[in-house]
């Protein structure tokens, strides 16, 4: 498309300081176009060439490393020094030789980054579990391939894959490595390309073989019957839920939890931890138990340390005495990666484009791949056979009278019209009276000819054979299958990852996870909340609170217990005290509004301590009604901190009571007036909302403005206002029946 004229690059002409009288032209380009020519081919090229791996399993860096070193003989071989592999792959790969030792230390044994490992390393190759433990120089470690690279490199040499330049065309390399197991799905792989990315889990390679075996057999097979989940090199447990596995092997994208390993050693009263989550490291874990540690929020350790040898990874956790080894691990479970997530993004480049996929569409790109791998190996070996029998045909001719083929030899005067001659006598063409031509003239014997006919027709029917493989889709199938039985046989390996079913695990309760402490709460009328520990209640001062606030009330409880806020909204907010600080009294302390996220002009009406939700509420409202509601409405059984409709929306909300046992509640009006009443008088509500019963009489422009229990009132002659029955419109309050706090309510 023509570019607008507004759009032409401009050439501006622009002094040069440096060379007196030139001057230079700076070329303007949209930001457009400049990003189109120079950003987009490097992302590409960062995409396709180096981040993303291809159906065969492999990275770029992955494949022309193997590959050299299967050219360098070291399949079979005996070990050699890795810097002589690192300078001979430098010959595929440019990219430095920092960056291919680097490629190589993750394919190798010793790393125990990969179920099956393509490297066999001797020296110290670092471990995949550790951030500091680094590997050696190259020039002291020494490698060769593995067994299992033999299933990577089979009948490469038949044309079963494109070869390719290397980068100054040089050499040939291929493209993919004719990998006769899915290596796509048993390799654990990452890559961060730019503007996306993969991350694909390893599976067991048994079970990897069994189900495509099985997939190739039946297209309906239930592939997550017999690949239940994925393994990882280090070990540990997957906490396995079968629909989220389900979705991930559907869609390719989704993540699972799992879980470290780890035992306890009662007379030396501490936890071994052997087994991590392959996402993390030792460090990470050893870091974070000593934040948790510094803060307080763990006091069960009294020392942990780092034991990992030449026999494996260890992490010694020492116990203080009496602490629960099962509670604890649940504890550091949830707060530090000893329960990591692994998430699962199956990103894979198909014909040089990146798509995700899901582990049935991975095998049936894998199966199409391969199908075509083996239909190009026989066709290879069909042209050789065929290439053959056209030489032993020609050779028939010349046996059928090798006196004549002699004669004519012996009667040709120049060498070069020996061939053609051989040509013309005997109606073959050049390949065949060459290939004549070079026989030796001991082999012209009766035993010779018998043989070369018998061959003759052997190549016959094994052409007839391969021809029918060719035409054959079921063959080429049993050819795979063939071939995925014998790698099985040859490298079956355990799973090494448990497999832990969520809904049969037996885990804590949330508050057993959380320390348990006696303190002592405060809540001030405008909303600040305080934690405080007993010590610090016993070493501070006074109460701090801002300018016209003050103290609306306390209590005595343990940090194992959650509150439940209500507010002028008709809405009520969970939360647990453990996730509150603890404070001292000289602070302010925690604003409620802003801690639990209230909407804009929202505020706190009451705070009560539930216990256990066996008991009831009251919910006193400014029109006279009560409501007495189960506790056990404001229970959840998931984790969610906003109740709406949590009282009736008729009245303003006055204030919530708790209610243990039947007992006295006192009501006060903006009259001046007070109710005694008992509250065996209100019957149970079983919905949040209930508007409650007419306890208070009101007259017109009056309301309720306060309610307590009996108990916590300063009456001296609680028989003047108490009632039998309700509604009622009580009696105006005595000036020895005010106290402080109600004569400073009655003035407001």
């Amino acid at each position: 498309m023509a570019r607008k004229k507004s759009e032409e690059p401009r050439k501006k002409p622009v002094a040069d300081p440096g060379v007196e009288g030139l001057r230079a032209e700076v070329l303007e380009q949209p930001i457009t176009e400049t990003l189109e020519s120079n950003y987009m081919p490097y992302a590409m090229s960062v995409i396709v060439s180096r981040a993303i791996p291809e159906i065969d399993g492999f990275k770029p860096s992955h494949r022309k490393l193997l590959y050299t070193m299967y050219k360098m003989g070291l399949l079979t071989g005996a070990r050699t020094k890795s810097a002589n592999i690192v300078g001979s792959t430098m010959k595929l790969n440019p990219h430095g030789d920092a960056a291919i030792y680097d490629t190589m230390v993750r394919l190798s044994r010793g790393y125990e980054a990969l179920l099956t490992p393509f490297v066999d390393s001797k020296g110290n190759f670092g471990k995949h579990y550790s951030r500091d433990m680094s590997y050696a120089a190259p020039r002291y470690t020494e490698a060769k391939l593995s067994a299992v690279c033999a299933e990577l490199f089979r009948d490469i040499d038949k044309d079963t894959v494109d070869m390719t330049d290397n980068y100054d065309g040089s050499m040939l390399e291929p493209t993919l490595l004719p990998t006769t197991f899915p290596n796509v799905l048993v390799s654990a792989n990452m890559g961060i390309a730019v503007g996306m990315a993969s991350q694909i889990c390893g599976f067991n390679l048994s079970e990897v073989c069994e189900t495509t075996i099985n997939y190739i057999s039946d297209p309906n097979h239930d592939i997550l019957s017999t690949l239940p989940a994925p393994d990882f090199p280090t070990g540990g447990e997957i906490l396995y839920n079968a629909e989220e596995m389900r979705e991930i092997y559907r869609t390719g994208r989704g993540s699972f939890r799992v879980r470290s390993r780890w035992r306890y050693l009662p007379k030396e009263n501490m936890i071994e931890i052997y087994e991590i989550p392959y996402s993390t490291t030792a460090e990470q874990i050893m870091d974070k138990v000593a934040e948790l540690l510094k803060s307080g929020k763990v006091r069960e350790i009294s020392d942990m340390r780092d034991e990992t040898d030449l026999s494996g990874l260890k992490l010694t956790i020492d116990l203080k005495r009496g602490a629960d080894p099962e509670k604890l691990m649940a504890k550091l479970g949830k707060l530090t990666p000893l329960t990591d997530p692994f998430a699962c993004n199956f990103n894979i480049l198909i014909g040089g484009n990146p798509k995700v996929m899901g582990v049935q569409e991975i095998l049936d790109e894998w199966i199409a791949w391969r199908t075509d791998c083996v239909r190009r190996r026989v066709y290879f070996d069909l042209q050789k056979k065929k290439e053959k029998l056209h030489l032993l045909k020609g050779l028939g001719k010349i046996l059928l009278d090798i006196d004549k083929a002699i004669k004519i030899i012996r009667e040709t005067e120049k060498e070069a019209d020996v061939i053609p001659n051989l040509m013309i006598g005997f109606g073959i063409d050049q390949v065949q009276a060459e290939y004549v031509a070079e026989i030796r003239l001991r082999n012209i014997n009766r035993e010779y000819i018998l043989k070369r006919v018998e061959e003759t027709d052997a190549l016959e029917k094994e052409i007839a054979d391969l021809e029918d493989t060719l035409s054959s889709r079921r063959r080429v199938k049993s050819i795979i299958i063939s071939e995925l039985k014998d790698v099985m046989k040859k490298y079956d390996q355990p799973r090494r990852t448990g497999i832990v079913f969520t809904d049969e695990l037996d885990e804590p309760a949330e508050e057993e996870t959380v320390e348990d402490y006696p303190v002592t709460v405060f809540l001030s009328r405008e909303g600040y909340f305080k934690k405080i520990t007993p010590l610090s209640l016993r070493m501070g001062g006074e109460q701090k609170y801002k300018e016209n606030d003050g103290p609306a009330a306390s209590w005595e409880t343990t940090n194992r217990a959650e509150i439940l806020v209500f507010t002028d909204r008709q809405q009520c907010y969970k939360a647990r005290l453990a996730d509150f600080e603890d404070t001292k009294a000289s602070a302010l302390g925690t604003y409620l509004p802003g801690k639990l996220g209230f909407d804009e002009g929202e505020s706190v009406v009451s705070l009560i301590l539930p216990g256990d939700y066996s008991g009831q509420i009251l919910l006193v409202y400014a029109n006279g009604k009560v409501g007495r509601v189960p506790l056990e409405c404001y229970a959840t059984k998931t984790n969610r901190k906003r109740l709406t409709a949590a009282c009736s929306d008729k009245s303003p909300l006055v204030c919530v009571l708790p209610l243990d046992a039947e007992t006295e509640c006192a009501l006060f009006t903006s009259e001046g007036r007070a109710i005694i009443f008992s509250t065996a008088l209100l019957q149970p509500k079983t919905t949040r909302s209930t508007q409650g019963v007419g306890v208070a009489r009101m007259k017109p422009k009056f309301a309720v403005t306060d309610a307590k229990l009996l108990s916590d009132t300063l009456i001296r002659n609680p028989a003047r206002y108490r009632v039998r029955s309700i509604p009622a419109l009580g009696a105006l309050l005595k000036e020895e029946d005010l106290g402080h706090e109600q004569l400073s309510l009655l003035e407001d």
